[in-house]
């Protein structure tokens, strides 16, 4: 929470430490009140954006259910550049080290190129030989979707909530935080899922 946020800047500037980088969400209105509180404690912020990982489809309940053949989510027809968590990762070490680089920046991190959910499926429906098929369903309804997953009823409702933002178009264009951080693109969702095929993520 921005409360939360902003008593751990308060404690990390008491301690004498001024560079702090703050992981977001990209395109998240929830995610703003967070960001200001990092922006307003004092402290020589950066704030690291970033939205669906790659490894969403092969870690955790996404890659449950394609290991059972259909992906059942509320994306629509939406693309979505997914981004590699490993480059979310250099990112945010390289804002750290980076001194006063980065300070005061916001940086915006994305895949090289939108996909739809049925894309990113068939994608790895090709990668694993398997016949995966994508079905969307509406936002609410995916809320008895989350409690099948484990999520208590008010994290359920707030996922729904933040979902129906995220996944109305806002972000599908593509950024290129990676480049300007890395001096590199980002790697591909194709080479994310061949390397999750490889490792037997979708084995059943």
């Amino acid at each position: 929470t921005a409360a939360a946020v902003g008593e751990l800047a308060e404690t990390a500037l008491g301690a004498g430490v001024r560079r702090l980088v703050l992981l977001s969400a990209r395109g998240e209105d929830q995610a703003l009140p967070t960001e200001e509180a990092l922006r307003a404690s004092g402290a020589d912020w950066t704030v690291v954006r970033s939205a669906w990982f790659a490894q969403n489809f092969s870690e955790g309940p996404l890659a449950d259910e394609l290991r059972g053949g259909e992906l059942v989510f509320p994306a629509g027809e939406v693309a979505e550049p997914f981004v590699d968590v490993r480059d979310v990762a250099e990112v945010v070490v390289a804002a750290v080290a980076g001194g006063e680089r980065y300070a005061g920046r916001t940086l915006t991190v994305t895949g090289p190129r939108p996909l739809t959910w049925a894309e990113a499926v068939a994608e790895i429906a090709r990668a694993t030989g398997r016949p995966l098929t994508y079905r969307a369903v509406p936002a609410d309804s995916y809320r008895e979707t989350l409690t099948g997953f484990g999520a208590p009823g008010e994290e359920a409702a707030f996922l729904v909530e933040v979902f129906a933002t995220l996944l109305d178009g806002r972000n599908a264009r593509v950024e290129d935080g990676v480049r300007q951080v890395l001096g590199r693109e980002p790697r591909d969702f194709s080479d994310v899922v061949l390397e999750a095929a490889a490792d037997g993520s979708w084995t059943e």
